[in-house]
């Protein structure tokens, strides 16, 4: 096999990988819908589940000494993990108090907070087209926002959850830059756990694990498998690539929970959604067309 194949060969690969992982991704909010427990509850069991199952595949596959990166990141380490951490009970508030419509467009705006902190801690300079991308997405958030105001399914409490889940996150992907020559992927389970572990001294969550284990272990399953799977899959693809696959759960995940529980987003919804994928899509692929990576 020649070179040229191989890379083909990696392409593909890191395609179908990133792929099958955002489409795991995207029950994430139906599960939550279809639990009938504490929010909390919910997200314990998420955290514990998903992060049980990364943490006996890392023992499985590397053992002990896949841990030992970790201890070496120092305070970026620390930040990334609090941050990872903290989304997983932010992520259940948003989609219990607001719509699925809105958490989703509203994640799509990590891009443009992770380009901001860059340039605050990293010293990097956001690109012209970058101005132009933030300007219309913040449009997009603020039609979605008024939208909370007319809808039955949204609220502007579960709006800021997920805007707090799009800002931490965006800030656990610029303190991880910092560290590029350690993997992170063991931080991983330990803030799942480690927040779980936390709500656990404040809610008892085995009374609803008995009426509904079949959800909340399938609910941690696809995230497990979606967590790792799309770190696993964007080393073979460029990263204007991998922000036009994720922005399908954007797009999937509203029509998943539309489809089985009737949950309509509402037409501001929808326009500000479109907004933001569209403003994305086009800035990723100026990105693309001028060699970026």
């Amino acid at each position: 096999m020649n070179v040229r194949n191989l890379k083909v060969t990696d392409h593909f690969k890191g395609l179908l990988i990133t792929t099958v992982g955002v489409l795991l991704v995207v029950p994430d909010s139906l599960f939550v819908r279809l639990i009938d427990a504490n929010p909390m509850v919910t997200a314990f069991w998420r955290g514990i589940i998903a992060g049980g199952f990364i943490l006996a595949g890392l023992l499985l596959f590397q053992g002990l000494s896949g841990f030992k990166g970790i201890l070496k990141s120092g305070k970026p380490g620390l930040v990334y993990t609090f941050l990872i951490g903290s989304t997983a009970p932010a992520f259940v508030l948003a989609v219990t108090n607001t719509s699925v419509a809105n958490v989703v467009f509203i994640f799509a705006t990590i891009p443009v907070f992770a380009s901001i902190f860059s340039l605050i801690f990293l010293k990097e300079p956001i690109r012209r087209n970058m101005v132009i991308t933030i300007f219309f997405v913040l449009i997009g958030v603020g039609v979605i926002a008024y939208g909370s105001g007319y809808s039955e399914v949204a609220s502007w409490e579960g709006d800021l959850w997920a805007l707090y889940v799009s800002v931490a996150f965006a800030g656990a992907l610029t303190a991880v830059r910092q560290v590029k020559e350690i993997s992170m992927i063991p931080a991983i389970p330990i803030a799942y756990i480690g927040s779980a572990v936390l709500i656990g001294l404040f809610y008892l969550p085995l009374q609803e694990f008995k009426q509904d284990w079949y959800l909340f272990l399938g609910h941690g399953v696809f995230i497990a498998g979606a967590t790792c799977l799309l770190t696993l899959g964007p080393r073979f693809l460029s990263s204007p690539e991998v922000s036009l696959l994720i922005l399908l759960e954007s797009v999937l995940a509203p029509i998943l929970v539309w489809l089985v529980l009737g949950e309509y987003p509402g037409e501001w919804a929808i326009a500000g959604g479109t907004l933001v994928i569209l403003t994305l899509i086009v800035s990723n692929i100026i990105l693309s067309c001028s060699g970026e990576r």
